[in-house]
């Protein structure tokens, strides 16, 4: 690469959503692009760790501290049902203020032009804003692919996929009242287009097929297969850096204890998980092995009070500890489950909500781990724990996924992607009118 090409990132304090993005971002970086991101103002020192360039959000809802879960945008924990956490997204994060986020892309782009933007996919209304001033637009998806695809049960509900007919009919029915959740935003998403002069749209849908690119940052390996996949979507394997907030970690335990470590990660962004934190250390207290529990911005780590064969701290790389690990135990956020199978390492999952009982579905169908409800004993943790580290059908399973992601990432495929949107740019503005 020769020629510095300007990317305009966008993303938003969404924990384990953000790393893989800045990941990008800083890989475009060190090739000599141009970068500026877009995002939270808690999101600053981690942008800046990428050497790329901050601008905050204004007028778009957005982060100023973290000291206070209340000032979370979606705040999720809050909603008494999985529907209503579910509205909070659609509502306060991708359609409710898609107006407001075109509006700083906007007057983003206005100050300074872009060869490519590159958001969150979440992020509707920055796709609108890309689409008006005619930018090539590529969709992050830091996760499994969650369009509606044939052969794949709805996303949300943590499902397998369907068997014969009556599974058949479940994803259909399902899959039906899902498309109405979703269609709910869509007149705020139109208003955002109409807007700024670009034509309605029947369905949601219709905004993430219209990107130029779709880049899903997962293994194709980790995903339900499809035969319908979208045109634009390209499976450009997971990022496997720590964040940059992670703290250098020193084991406390001797080089030769004989012990089988555990590596606890239980979400990054508040999600109410210290019972469940808690239940973890009890468990790891009853079994014969070493635990390193990562508690995260989100919880106070002195609020857990751990058995002696249990170490708790705020962060620590997941990179430097998974290859001296047997088990993870995790919330299921797709962050730590790739990483961990990256490593070969089984894992106890725990799916709180959000994305993750869909992540911790396809941990289970690659054989790599076991799923519990967060709100299980101790005693079941206990139990799952021995299960994953005694039967080496998990650790199998984990090895082969390793291996499949090994060869995915032997190259950068989103740069080259990204690379390749900005490059068609600049030869289409070399090229003039016609």
């Amino acid at each position: 690469m020769t020629d510095g090409h300007r990317f305009l990132f966008a993303t938003w304090d969404g924990g384990g959503a953000v790393p893989p993005l800045l990941s990008v971002a800083g890989a475009l970086t060190a090739r000599g692009h141009e970068v500026r991101v877009l995002g939270d103002p808690v999101l600053a020192d981690e942008v800046a760790a990428t050497g790329a360039q901050f601008r905050p959000w204004t007028m778009a809802p957005h982060r100023t501290s973290r000291e206070d879960p209340g000032t979370e945008v979606v705040r999720d924990w809050e909603a008494k049902t999985p529907l209503g956490a579910f509205a909070r997204l659609r509502d306060r994060l991708i359609f409710g203020p898609a107006g407001l986020f075109a509006s700083d892309t906007l007057a983003e782009l206005a100050k300074q032009p872009a060869d490519a933007v590159v958001t969150d996919h979440l992020l509707a209304g920055v796709g609108v804003a890309a689409e008006a001033r005619t930018v090539p637009l590529a969709l992050c998806v830091p996760n499994v692919l969650p369009l509606p695809r044939r052969g794949v049960p709805p996303f949300g509900m943590g499902l397998q996929p369907a068997r014969g007919p009556l599974g058949r009919a479940r994803d259909g029915a399902l899959g039906f009242a899902n498309q109405r959740l979703w269609g709910r935003g869509l007149p705020e998403l139109n208003a955002a287009r109409v807007e700024l002069g670009l034509n309605r749209l029947v369905s949601v849908y219709d905004q993430f097929h219209r990107a130029d690119r779709l880049l899903v940052l997962t293994s194709a390996a980790f995903d339900y297969p499809s035969c319908a996949a979208p045109a634009n979507a390209r499976y450009v394997g997971p990022r496997l850096d720590d964040p940059s907030w992670a703290e250098p970690w020193n084991s406390p335990w001797p080089a030769g204890d004989p012990r089988p470590l555990v590596l606890v990660g239980l979400s990054s962004t508040y999600q109410d998980q210290l019972p469940t934190v808690r239940r973890v250390a009890d468990a790891l207290g009853r079994l014969p092995m070493r635990g390193l529990i990562t508690v995260g911005p989100a919880v106070d780590a002195g609020e857990v009070a751990p058995p002696e064969n249990v170490v708790v701290v705020p962060s620590a790389p997941h990179g430097a500890v998974l290859p001296h690990a047997s088990v993870v135990i995790t919330h299921a956020g797709h962050g730590t489950a790739i990483k961990a199978l990256a490593a070969g390492v089984p894992m106890v999952c725990l799916p709180m909500g959000r994305d993750q009982d869909d992540t911790a579905a396809r941990v289970i169908l690659t054989g790599g781990g076991v799923r519990l409800k967060p709100s299980a004993s101790a005693k079941s943790i206990a139990a799952a724990t021995r299960d994953v580290l005694d039967n080496a059908r998990y650790r199998d399973a984990a090895r082969t996924m390793a291996e499949a992601i090994a060869a995915e990432t032997q190259t950068d495929r989103a740069v080259a992607e990204l690379e390749a949107l900005a490059i068609s740019r600049a030869e289409l503005l070399a090229a003039g009118p016609r």
